[in-house]
């Protein structure tokens, strides 16, 4: 293998488009900004809870999103973290 990142322009989005081929009955992701958040979601009379980091090597925090976990990860661009109009 020569190298994991063909563009270092698309490694988030292309690392979020792997959590959800992976997770997709689990997970619903947008882009534009980029965001995972739980496939069940809003849900009604729970207060949301949302993860946020840079994605160093990878976007993780839309692999923690789920049951027990955070509601929705906003992965941020590579060592950066996330805006807050992301967030919001």
């Amino acid at each position: 293998m020569k190298q994991l990142i063909d563009r270092v322009e698309d490694v988030v989005k292309e690392g979020v488009e792997g959590i959800v081929a992976a997770h997709s009955h689990r997970v619903r992701v947008h882009f534009e900004p980029n965001f995972v958040v739980r496939a069940d979601a809003p849900i009604s009379g729970k207060a949301a809870t949302v993860s946020g980091g840079g994605s160093g090597h990878e976007p993780m925090q839309g692999g923690f999103v789920g049951m027990g976990m955070p509601d929705a990860a906003c992965p941020g661009e590579v060592f950066t973290s996330p805006a807050p109009d992301q967030i919001e």
